[in-house]
C-alpha cells in the first residue's frame, strides 16, 4: 500500500469539500430544468471558464500527453494544440450568440435554427446520439483511464480496479444530481486549483530527482534526441526518425489547416457546442460568455499543459525500458515513485478530482438531452418542473450504468479517439455555416452527420479502401472524408426546401447573427445593423496569435531558450496590442449599438412576423 494515513485524509477532505459545496447549492438547482442544467444563467465568466477547463482536465489527459511526448517529444501536442486556432472562433464568434439564443440545450437549438419534421427528427436524433451513445463512449474512455490510474498506483487487479471506479462513479452521480450545474461548476473551480497545484509539485520533485538532474540536465540529456523540439519536421516518415518528430504532409495539412475547423469533437466542437455551449449559456451575460470562454483557451492551451509534459519528459528518463503500449502508464508511476507522503495523496487526489469535474459535467450534460429534447419535446402531456427534475436525476443514473457497461468492452482507449474524430470529419463547416447562412436546414445536417460514417467504413473495412489508406496515410484519408461529407451536405442543402421564412426571421432577429440572410432582411424591409464583421475577423487572428504567443512563451521560458522568449513575447503583445484596439469596436462590447438593437428587437420580430404572412404552417421564400 503507498497510501499512508494523511496521504488519505487528505483524499477524504477533498470528496468532503466537493459535496458539502454541491450540498450548498442544492436549492438553487432545484427550482427548474433550467435551475438544475444552466443554473439560471447566472454564473460568473470565471467559474464558466475554468468550469470548462476542468472538464477537459480528465483522468486520462496527462496520460494521453505523457504518450504523445514519449512517441514523439514536445511537437507531439500539435495533435491538439492545432484547436486553439478554433477555439478562439467560437470565443469570437459564437460565445455571445449561444448566449442570446436563450435556449437550453444544443439540440434545443436545432428547433430554434430549421422548420418541420426534419427539425424534430433531428433534435430527437441528436438527443440520443450525443447525450446517450456520444456520452457513455466519453465516459467509458474516462472510467478506463482512471481504472489504469488505481491499477498502477495501488497494483490493484482489474477486477477491484473496475469496481473501484464504479464506487467512484456512484459517489460523482450523486453529487451531480444533487445541485445541478451551479455546484458542479463551482466545484470544478476548487477541483482545477487542486488539481494543477499538484501537478505543479509533481513537475518540480520529478525534474528534480536522481538521474534528471533538474532543468538543466532534461535538456542535456533530450537535446540530442530531439524530445525538446517545439514544431515537427515535415517529412514522409512517422514516429521519431533521426530524433525529430517526423509528420507526413498529408497529416500536417489535415491537423494544421483542416482539423479545427472540419471536425466535431467533445469539447472542440466548431461553433461551440456540448457542455462548452452549456457553460456559456449559463453565463449571466454575452461578455460574461465571451470572458468565460477566452479563460478557457487561455487555460487549456497555455498554462495547463506544461507540468504534464515536464513529467512526461522525465519519464523518457526515469523509465526508458517502457514498451510503447506502457508509455502512458510512466505519468501515474512517477507519482507513485517520487512523491513523499502527504503528496502522493494530493496528486491522486487531484486526478480524482479532475475525473470527477468530467464525469459531473458529462452526466449533467448528456441527462438535459435525455430530459429536455427526448423525454419532454414528444411527451403528449405537458411535463411539470418538478417531473422534469425527477427524470434529470433517473438519467444521470441510467448514463452512469451504461457508461459502466461500455467500459468493460473498451480495450484502446486511441481506437475510441479514432472514431469519434473519423466519423466527425467534415461536420464542423456545416455547425459553422447554420449561424450565418439562411440557406442551411435540418437536412444539411442529417447529410453531415451520416456522410462520415460512410466514408469512415470505406476506408476501415472495404478492401479497396484499406488499400488506399495505406497508401495515402491517415492525414490524406482524412481530408478525403471532409471533402466528401461536404460535397454530400452542399448537394443535399441544394435539392431540399428552405427553412420556413417564419422560422429563420424569428431566429435572425433574436440571435442577430452576421453572414448571408439577404432573403430574411428583405422580408424585414430593412438589413440588420451591427458593426462590421471584420473586426470580429481581426480580433480572431489577433487572438490566435496572443495565445499561441503565450504558449510559446511560456515553453521556451521554462527551458530557457532565452532569444526565442523574447520572440514569443513579441508575438503575444502583438496579439494583445491587436484585441486592445479592436475588441471595443466589436458587437460584443460595443454598448451602444448592443442598447439599440435590444430596444428594437420586440418590435422588429412583429414587424417580420407580419411581413411573411406569419402563420403556424409557415412561409417559403420561393
Amino acid at each position: 500500500m503507498v497510501f499512508s494515513r494523511i496521504d488519505w485524509i487528505v483524499f477524504a477532505t477533498m470528496l468532503i469539500v466537493s459535496l458539502g459545496i454541491n450540498i450548498y447549492y442544492f436549492k438553487r438547482g432545484n427550482k427548474n430544468l433550467t435551475s438544475f442544467l444552466l443554473g439560471g444563467r447566472n454564473l460568473p465568466w470565471f467559474v464558466a471558464g475554468i468550469s470548462m477547463v476542468a472538464t477537459t482536465f480528465a483522468a486520462d489527459t496527462p496520460l494521453a500527453v505523457t504518450e504523445l511526448v514519449a512517441e514523439n517529444g514536445i511537437a507531439g501536442n500539435w495533435l491538439w494544440w492545432n484547436a486553439l486556432a478554433g477555439g478562439m472562433l467560437t470565443t469570437f464568434f459564437f460565445a455571445h450568440l449561444w448566449r442570446r439564443s436563450g435556449v437550453l440545450t444544443e439540440a434545443e437549438f436545432i428547433e430554434m435554427r430549421y422548420s418541420g419534421r426534419s427539425a424534430a427528427m433531428l433534435r430527437g436524433f441528436k438527443a440520443v446520439y450525443l447525450g446517450l451513445f456520444m456520452n457513455v463512449l466519453i465516459l467509458g474512455w474516462v472510467n478506463l483511464a482512471m481504472a489504469t490510474i488505481l491499477q498502477v498506483f495501488f497494483g490493484l487487479s482489474e477486477l477491484h480496479a473496475l469496481l473501484a471506479v464504479g464506487g467512484a462513479m456512484l459517489f460523482t452521480a450523486v453529487y451531480a444530481s444533487i445541485s445541478g450545474i451551479t455546484g458542479i461548476a463551482v466545484s470544478d473551480v476548487f477541483q482545477f486549483f487542486v488539481a494543477m497545484i499538484a501537478c505543479v509539485i509533481l513537475a518540480v520533485v520529478v525534474v528534480n530527482a536522481p538521474g534528471v538532474g533538474g532543468m538543466s540536465g532534461l535538456r542535456e540529456q533530450l537535446e540530442p534526441t530531439g524530445a525538446l523540439n517545439f514544431f515537427p519536421q515535415i517529412g514522409d516518415a512517422g514516429g521519431m526518425a533521426q530524433g525529430l518528430m517526423m509528420l507526413p504532409l498529408g497529416s500536417f495539412f489535415a491537423f494544421m489547416a483542416m482539423q479545427w475547423w472540419a471536425s466535431w469533437y467533445p469539447g472542440a466542437e466548431p461553433g461551440g457546442g456540448g457542455y462548452v455551449a452549456q457553460r456559456m449559456m449559463s453565463c449571466k451575460s454575452e461578455k460574461d460568455a465571451f470572458w468565460a470562454t477566452m479563460t478557457f483557451n487561455l487555460f487549456h492551451f497555455c498554462v495547463r499543459p506544461w507540468p504534464w509534459i515536464i513529467v512526461a519528459l522525465c519519464t523518457l528518463i526515469l523509465y526508458p525500458e517502457l514498451g510503447a503500449d506502457q508509455r502512458r502508464h510512466g505519468f501515474v508511476m512517477a507519482m507513485r515513485d517520487y512523491l513523499p507522503v502527504g503528496l502522493r495523496g494530493l496528486l491522486l487526489t487531484a486526478f480524482f478530482g479532475a475525473y470527477m469535474s468530467t464525469v459531473s459535467t458529462q452526466l449533467n450534460w448528456g441527462s438535459g438531452y435525455l430530459v429536455n429534447d427526448l423525454f419532454k419535446r414528444f411527451s403528449r402531456k405537458k411535463v411539470s418542473d418538478a417531473k422534469t427534475l425527477v427524470w434529470a436525476r433517473v438519467a444521470t443514473f441510467v448514463i452512469m450504468a451504461l457508461s459502466l457497461a461500455v467500459m468493460t468492452q473498451i480495450t484502446a482507449i486511441k481506437d475510441v479517439w479514432v472514431f469519434i474524430f473519423q466519423c466527425g470529419a467534415g461536420l464542423g463547416l456545416v455547425l459553422i455555416m447554420r449561424w450565418f447562412w439562411w440557406r442551411i436546414n435540418a437536412w444539411s445536417e442529417i447529410a453531415a452527420t451520416i456522410a462520415p460514417f460512410f466514408a469512415f467504413a470505406y476506408f476501415q473495412f472495404h478492401p479497396d479502401g484499406i488499400i488506399m489508406k495505406q497508401i495515402w496515410g491517415e492525414g490524406y484519408t482524412y481530408v478525403a472524408v471532409v471533402l466528401f461529407t461536404t460535397f454530400v451536405w452542399f448537394l443535399v442543402t441544394h435539392f431540399t426546401k428552405p427553412t420556413d421564412a417564419s422560422k429563420l426571421v424569428d431566429f435572425y432577429v433574436k440571435v442577430r447573427p452576421a453572414g448571408w440572410w439577404t432573403p430574411v432582411d428583405r422580408r424585414l424591409n430593412r438589413r440588420m445593423q451591427r458593426p462590421p464583421v471584420a473586426y470580429l475577423f481581426i480580433c480572431w487572428f489577433g487572438g490566435v496569435i496572443m495565445l499561441y504567443g503565450l504558449l510559446l512563451f511560456i515553453g521556451k521560458l521554462l527551458f530557457g531558450n532565452w532569444i526565442e522568449v523574447f520572440a514569443y513575447f513579441d508575438f503575444f503583445l502583438a496579439g494583445f496590442l491587436i484585441l486592445r484596439i479592436f475588441l471595443p469596436k466589436t458587437e460584443i462590447f460595443n454598448e451602444h449599438w448592443y442598447e439599440e438593437q435590444a430596444e428594437g428587437a420586440q418590435g422588429e420580430q412583429a414587424a417580420g412576423k407580419a411581413a411573411v404572412g406569419y402563420s403556424s404552417a409557415g412561409s417559403g421564400f420561393f
